[in-house]
Parts: C-alpha cells; structure tokens; sequence
C-alpha cells in the first residue's frame, strides 16, 4: 500500500472494536481522510495525544486505492490544543470547525483549506471564553471561503454591479451575497445587511474575529451562516454540531 506522509489534524475519532479507534482526519497532502489506529485503545504508547480531538502533527497513512479507510502506523504531535476542552464555548466552537470540514471537505490535497482549519482550531484555543463565538465565525467563514463558497460583498450577487462600502444593502442567500437596490428589491427573500455588518463579514471571511460584537449581532452572524450554509453546502442531513453551536449560551 503507498504511504502517505502528510501534517494532519484530528477532527472526530471514534472506537472500533475492543482495541483500536478510528480517526477522522484533515491533512495537508491527502484531504479529507479516515484512518484506522490499530491497538490504540489498548495501549497509549503507540499514539499517545494522537487520538486526541484536535490534535495536530506529522501522519503516516498507508493508503489502499479504492478503499475508504486508511491505516495509521505514525502520528507525531506537534500540538495538542488542550485549552480548547477547558471552555465549553471554545470546544462547542471547533466541533462546529471540524463537522464543516468534515462534511464538505474532499478526499484531496487542498492545503488552503487544511491551513484555514489549522488558524481556526489555534485561534480558537488562544481565544479568551467572551471570543469564543465571534472566533468561530470567523473561522467558519474562512473555510466556506476556501471551499470556493465566499458570498459577494462589494458587487452585487445577481447583476455584478458594484456596492457602495458603506451602504446598508439585501443579503440574499440564493444570490450568493449582497444585492444591489434594484435586484434587492426584485429579491423574493434576504436579511438587510448594515455596514457594520457587512464590515464584521469581510473580516470574518479573512479569518479574522473583528472588533468586538455585542450579544445580539453575534447571534445574527450566527444565524446568517447557518442560512447561508442551508442554501448552498447542507446535502439535507442536519449539521449537529453547528446547531448545537448556535443554540447554546456557553
């Protein structure tokens, strides 16, 4: 079998068996991977922290074509991230990171998207427990955006005209983004998108938090990004974790 050695990280992991477990995995050079660990619940010397959800380090996948499941046979932990499990905003944070790139990841070597993953789990694990939210949107959002799904901001999603900065304009789902007012008002549906909004949006697509929200515009991100992953990633099973997210004051 070939073997491929690639940065990875721990996304989801489960047991298998009476002894092993299997990891859900994101890496650099291979996608969006599922490797079984062999033994790794009978003895903590083989892996040690590698089973540890959102474990970050050096894999050795021995890959087998035309199968799902890769065999784990190395991983070396470069970093560990145990401050995100001593918050449970931080932790409810990167479970919703890890179920979006879970879910809409490929089985592919895309490293813009495993760095976006990577700056989203540490973010999150330096993240004082107020910034928990406002950095997992940020997050969020920079993944969508390297999945190829960023929402028009500056020009309008339907007829490409360009958007005033500062303007209040219709955020459409369905558009892909932000409307101009002639399409906004010929748009069946959106949420009207202030400027202070729509600024908090392009940081958040840049990976990065902003300035501070208050509690209800923090909620309004939220609800705006699961809307706007309903209308163009969901495949119709709901995302648990991401709803878990949103609903729960942590």
């Amino acid at each position: 079998m070939p073997l491929l050695a690639t940065e990875a990280v721990v996304l989801h992991a489960f047991d298998y068996l009476e002894s092993s477990r299997i990891l859900r995995l994101v890496t650099r050079d291979g996608g969006v991977r599922s490797a079984l660990a062999k033994g790794a619940r009978r003895s903590s010397r083989r892996f040690g922290s590698a089973v540890d959800l959102f474990a970050q380090g050096s894999a050795q996948l021995y890959v087998k074509p035309g199968r799902d499941l890769d065999t784990l046979s190395a991983f070396d932990v470069t970093a560990s991230r145990a401050a995100i499990a001593g918050d449970l905003g931080r932790f409810a944070g990167a479970s919703a990171i890890a179920e979006l790139t879970l879910r809409f990841g490929r089985d592919a070597a895309d490293s813009s998207l495993y760095d976006a993953v990577v700056a989203a789990l540490d973010n999150l694990a330096t993240a004082p427990a107020e910034a928990a939210l406002a950095t997992t949107l940020a997050g969020a959002w920079r993944i969508v955006s390297e999945l190829g799904f960023a929402p028009a901001l500056d020009i309008c999603g339907d007829c490409h005209a360009p958007l005033d900065a500062a303007a209040t304009v219709m955020f459409s789902h369905r558009a892909g983004g932000a409307l101009c007012t002639r399409c906004g008002r010929l748009a069946p549906a959106g949420r009207v998108l202030p400027p202070v909004a729509r600024d908090a949006l392009r940081h958040f697509l840049e990976g990065d938090a902003g300035v501070p929200l208050d509690d209800a515009s923090s909620r309004a991100h939220q609800r705006l990004l699961r809307e706007f992953l309903g209308e163009h990633l969901t495949d119709g099973r709901p995302l648990q974790a991401m709803v878990l997210w949103e609903e729960q004051r942590w």
